[in-house]
């Protein structure tokens, strides 16, 4: 044993520090003169890593006895990491204690399991201790810009300490890109343009293509579809080596287009990516956003069916209700496949039985809702929504409760409420939400906010009352916060609770009014609204009050009697009564036998010159008339002879 390591230490000497090759061939050689050399097999498993074979590291591991294992645990932690066995590399870098490059491996093998606030509290941690190289300490600056980043990405900003960037931060590209990343997921796209442009103006060619990427998407987010455009034609995807960036520029050129006039050739483009490495594998927020365009354009080349049966799976893996958008998202995939990409009365008709099935699905009950309000029907809509809202709360699991009180949804109701001018409605859901919100530890300020204004208008003490508490914790949570401090002054406007020391983060008003010079504003006179204008001249025209009034004009009725009226006569007595029952009535016309009488069809007319006249038909006297039919004589026994 003391042989072997005098020799490796030998060997060792003689190598140059990247000659790794070498020092790999020296330890197999030692190794098979005795197999148990463990100097030899760190060694050996050190110039693995080296030479970036983690899969062959392990396979040394695997063979070795439990003393090297025990021995190594950080290489092998960092030889997990490299391969994407990232639950077990960070498990194993955890147990180790007092190590900082333990800490490194637990940090980034975090951030890839998307724990970023596990990894950004190591990254605070390694920033605050020395480091022990020079180029740790840029490396920890360039990271913990890149876990901010994707806090920001995953709805947890509360977490990041410095939003704006400061100016050497900006110097190198790996600052400026993660802090235009940051900037981005926050919603500040125009901010996330300038730092996309500055990075591109620190880093060479190479590493321009991430950069364009993102800017093909800041552009798109931007309503700019033209420049989106032009940089996605700069770009060639089938030449970038990295496999997730390839398949995201793919999807990037593809959601630029103004226009996809062959969505076939879109759909084969999108789905003949290559498959991305264990290694190397998407972001959730990334892969979730790529798997919805696909599913689109399988809509756009009518693959309904199988639209239905893959969403169908992910919607029976993940329970509803939920606030995550991509399940929402594909909840309304799959009812778009379900009424055949078709609106109005079509669409509304196919989704309904969806909507029985799945009443706590939010996704679902929200394109229902917007396909109401496309077609002009707002009280179906606000049914739709009050329906949701019943069902979830009758619910008592926490979760679900959660999402009932949803700032988005909570938000959806109030826009729905507005349209029809229903107030009482939008106090009540204000009020609602936030008694629900206000003693949580994560509450929504801006929905608490909201609410607290809604609830100041109403006129109702207990809204007011806790209107007055709402600001209160808003106050205490935040002092220097403008519209809590605003929120918590208006509420006790009223009372006589002294407010001076809670208004200090308002801007004063002699502030406003420094540059108004009053002198002036006397001397040209009080500016009035065109309605005030109007009334103030038709108040001048109006009489003094001193004046006498004038008489009014007496109104001459018309007069109503008949035309011929005799004052002298005496009236009707039975004009009061209906025509009929008058005794002076007589019907016009014949009466009954009269006007038999009177009937020609099978009677006999005498005229004036002798002649018969017998069903109309006029004959001689003498003649018997006969009957005819059809034209043919009567045939029959009781024949009657005519006398001549």
């Amino acid at each position: 044993m003391a042989g072997g390591a005098g020799s490796l230490s030998a060997l060792l000497q003689r190598a140059s520090i990247d000659d790794h090759d070498e020092v790999l061939k020296a330890c197999n050689a030692l190794l098979k003169q005795s197999k148990k050399d463990l100097s030899a097999q760190h060694a050996k498993l050190v110039a693995l890593l080296k030479l970036d074979r983690y899969e062959d590291a392990l396979k040394v591991l695997e063979g070795a006895g439990r003393d090297l294992v025990d021995q190594v645990q950080l290489e092998k932690s960092y030889a997990l990491y490299k391969t994407g066995q990232l639950s077990e590399a960070a498990s194993i870098a955890k147990a180790i204690t007092d190590e900082r490059g333990a800490r490194h491996v637990e940090a980034q093998a975090s951030y890839r399991l998307e724990d970023f606030e596990r990894s950004a509290v190591l990254y605070r941690e390694l920033v605050k201790t020395h480091a022990a190289l020079d180029s740790e300490e840029n490396d920890l600056r360039i990271n913990g810009a890149a876990t901010d980043a994707q806090l920001e990405w995953s709805k947890q900003g509360h977490l990041v300490p410095k939003k704006k960037p400061a100016r050497e931060d900006l110097e190198a590209f790996e600052m400026a890109y993660n802090a235009a990343c940051a900037s981005i997921a926050r919603g500040e796209l125009a901010q996330g343009a300038v730092l996309l442009k500055r990075s591109q103006e620190e880093e060479k060619a190479a590493e321009l293509l991430p950069i364009q990427v993102q800017q093909c998407y800041v552009l798109s987010r931007l309503g700019n579809l033209e420049g989106a455009e032009a940089v996605a034609s700069e770009i060639s995807p089938k030449d970038i080596p990295d496999a997730s960036i390839r398949a995201i520029a793919y999807n990037n050129s593809i959601s630029a287009s103004r226009n996809i006039e062959n969505p076939y050739s879109a759909h084969r483009s999108i789905h003949d990516v290559a498959p991305i490495p264990n290694t190397d594998k998407l972001f959730t927020i990334q892969s979730d956003r790529i798997r919805e365009n696909q599913l689109i354009l399988d809509l756009l080349v009518s693959k309904f069916s199988g639209v239905i049966k893959s969403t169908s799976r992910t919607l029976a893996e993940k329970p509803s209700p939920t606030t995550s958008s991509h399940i929402n998202n594909i909840s309304v995939l799959n009812a778009a496949a379900h009424a055949q990409m078709r609106l109005g009365s079509f669409g509304i008709k196919h989704m309904l039985p969806l909507l029985e099935k799945r009443p706590l699905d939010v996704g679902l009950a929200l394109v229902i809702v917007q396909l109401y309000i496309l077609t002009n029907n707002h009280g179906s809509a606000v049914t739709v929504m009050e329906s949701l809202l019943k069902h979830l709360e009758t619910s008592t699991s926490r979760d679900v409760q959660d999402v009932r009180f949803a700032p988005g949804l909570v938000s959806a109701a109030v826009s729905l409420y507005n349209l029809q001018g229903r107030k009482t409605q939008i106090t009540t859901e204000y009020a609602k939400a936030a008694s629900y919100w206000r003693h949580k530890s994560k509450a929504p300020n801006a929905l608490l906010q909201a609410a607290g204004v809604a609830l100041l208008e109403s006129n109702k003490p207990e809204d007011q009352e806790l209107a007055r508490e709402i600001f209160a914790n808003l106050h205490e949570q935040d002092p220097p916060s403008k519209p809590a401090a605003a929120g918590y002054v208006a509420a006790h406007a009223f009372s006589s609770k002294p407010v001076a020391n809670e208004a200090k983060p308002l801007t004063s008003l002699s502030h406003f009014i420094a540059g108004i010079d009053i002198t002036a504003l006397e001397g040209a006179g009080v500016p009035q609204a065109k309605s005030t204008a109007d009334a103030t001249l038709a108040a001048s025209r109006k009489r003094a009050l001193d004046e006498k009034p004038k008489p009014a004009k007496k109104r001459v009725r018309k007069s109503r009697l008949p035309k011929d009226y005799d004052p002298s006569k005496p009236p009707d007595p039975e004009r009061w009564l209906p025509l009929r029952e008058r005794s002076s009535y007589r019907p016009k016309g014949k009466k009954g036998k009269q006007r038999a009488a009177g009937l020609t069809q099978g009677g006999v007319e005498k005229g004036g010159d002798g002649t018969t006249t017998a069903g109309g038909g006029a004959s001689k006297a003498g003649e018997v008339v006969g009957k005819s039919t059809g034209g043919a004589p009567s045939k029959g026994k009781n024949k009657k002879k005519t006398k001549k």
